[in-house]
Order: C-alpha cells, then sequence, then structure tokens
C-alpha cells in the first residue's frame, strides 16, 4: 500500500490513470453502438490494422500513432464498403480486415526489423509509458468520440435498431454507419498505449456486455458501460502496479470480473422480481 501511495505522487503513474480513465470512457462509448450493430469484433481488426500503421509509421520516419491512425480509418472504410456491397457477409468483412491487418503488420515489422520493446508495447500497450503528448492525442480523441456521440444521438440511435426504417425516415443511413466505424477507428488508436492491438477489443465489448445484464434501456446502457469501463481501467491499473502484472491483461480482467459480477446481479434481480 504504502508503495502504491508513493506511486500516486509521480507524474508518470498520474499521467497513467488519466489514460486509463479517458480510454476507459471512450470505449464503451463508442462499444455500445458496435455490440448493438453485431460488430463486437471490428475492435480486433481495426487493432491489427492498426499495428500494421505503427510499424509503415516507424518505416517512414513518422510517429507510430499517426500511421495507426490512417491505416485504421482506411481498415473502417474498408469494412463498411464491404459490409455495405454485401449485408448478409459483414462478419466476412471484418475477417479479410482482420487477418490483412496481421499479415501487413507481421511482413512490414520484418522488413523493417521492428521486433523490439517497442513493437511489443503496441502489441500489448505500456499505459505506465505514456507520455504527455499520448495524453494530448488521448484526450482530443476522447472529445471527437463523444462530441459525436452527442451530436448525433438520435439519429445513431435510430440507425443502430432499424437501419431500414432509419433510411425510410430519411436519415443518411450510409453517411452514419461510417461516422460510427471512422469514431471505433479513432476510439482504437487512443487505446493502442492502454492496452495494445491485441486487448482493445476487450476495452471496446466486455464494459458494454456487463451494462447489458443490469441496465433496461438504452442510455443507461451507455452511462453503465462507461463507468464499467472507467472502473476496469483504474481498478485494473492499481491491481497491476500492487501485484506486479501486465497493465493491459489485468485491465482486461478486471473488465471481466465486473461483467461476472454484473451477470451475477443480473440473475438474482430477475429471480428476485419473479419471487415477487
Amino acid at each position: 500500500m504504502a508503495a502504491l501511495i508513493e506511486a500516486l505522487q509521480q507524474s508518470y503513474f498520474q499521467r497513467a490513470l488519466i489514460a486509463g480513465l479517458l480510454v476507459g470512457v471512450i470505449c464503451p462509448a463508442i462499444g455500445v453502438y458496435l455490440v448493438l450493430r453485431r460488430l463486437s469484433l471490428i475492435g480486433d481488426g481495426l487493432g491489427h490494422v492498426s499495428l500494421a500503421g505503427v510499424t509503415a509509421g516507424w518505416l517512414a520516419g513518422l510517429p507510430p500513432l499517426g500511421g495507426a491512425a490512417i491505416f485504421a480509418t482506411a481498415g473502417a472504410i474498408a469494412i463498411e464498403r464491404l459490409r455495405a456491397a454485401r449485408r448478409e457477409h459483414g462478419d466476412m468483412a471484418l475477417a479479410v480486415v482482420f487477418y490483412g491487418g496481421i499479415a501487413l503488420g507481421v511482413v512490414l515489422a520484418g522488413l523493417g526489423r521492428r521486433m523490439n520493446a517497442s513493437f511489443f508495447a503496441y502489441l500489448f500497450g505500456s499505459i505506465l509509458t505514456v507520455t504527455e503528448s499520448d495524453l494530448v492525442i488521448i484526450g482530443a480523441s476522447g472529445f471527437v468520440v463523444v462530441a459525436a456521440l452527442a451530436l448525433f444521438s438520435k439519429e445513431l440511435l435510430a440507425v443502430t435498431f432499424d437501419e431500414e426504417l432509419a433510411r425510410v425516415s430519411g436519415l443518411p443511413v450510409q453517411a452514419l454507419n461510417y461516422l460510427v466505424v471512422f469514431l471505433a477507428a479513432i476510439t482504437v488508436v487512443a487505446a493502442l498505449p492502454v492496452v495494445g492491438t491485441l486487448l482493445v477489443a476487450g476495452l471496446l465489448v466486455i464494459p458494454v456486455a456487463a451494462s447489458l445484464q443490469i441496465a433496461r434501456s438504452f442510455h443507461t446502457t451507455l452511462l453503465a458501460a462507461m463507468a464499467f469501463g472507467a472502473v476496469s481501467a483504474l481498478l485494473g491499473l492499481v491491481i497491476s502496479y500492487t501485484l506486479d502484472l501486465a497493465p493491459g491483461g489485468a485491465i482486461v480482467l478486471t473488465a471481466i470480473g465486473l461483467f461476472l459480477l454484473a451477470s451475477l446481479a443480473g440473475r438474482v434481480h430477475v429471480g428476485g422480481g419473479r419471487d415477487n
């Protein structure tokens, strides 16, 4: 406990807490729309495409997150174009981007001989080494995501629950679909320093799954998911530091623990309602 109190006074740990809190909030915020649209695995696909962008950025002499942003955006557009062209094969579109991203990332990493500590930091996250510039990127990304979701909340909600009805109502469905995947791409890139490409989908999906166990409306699901994400990030970081565990893995495992607790609470609530 004394070591944790001492760490809380260190700037690197304070930056890690802020980064974890921001990512823990924005990942479930966009994750709600992905889960309800049955695009839960999009985080994996964009994460692996982002890894290719990281290595491409290194090779081109660009900031790694800049390369990740370019590739993730391109991957998001590709996913939506493939999904729109063959709506019944949305999972196929994800698989194409998923495996294409992995293959391209490995090839580029091999060409650049980048299988070093920095490369693995983007694979699994390295929240304790988050810099002030990383915080600026995460904060700006979070602002864009939250602002867009707030500005187009009614339209996105309509498209999420009934795309055909939204189209008949005159909403720009295709543009809104592109907006969702674009915001997902921004969120994935922002989360890379915290949980890495291999675990980013966990923060997009698991807090949402937890909130669905106890929430009874869309807005309470959204708020509960963001709360679960924030608690997962902060508690996971504290646990990882206390027990000397990998932070990214500890954060996602904490989210899974909260999901199990929420599932139990949901069952107890339903059982109590039946008894009454």
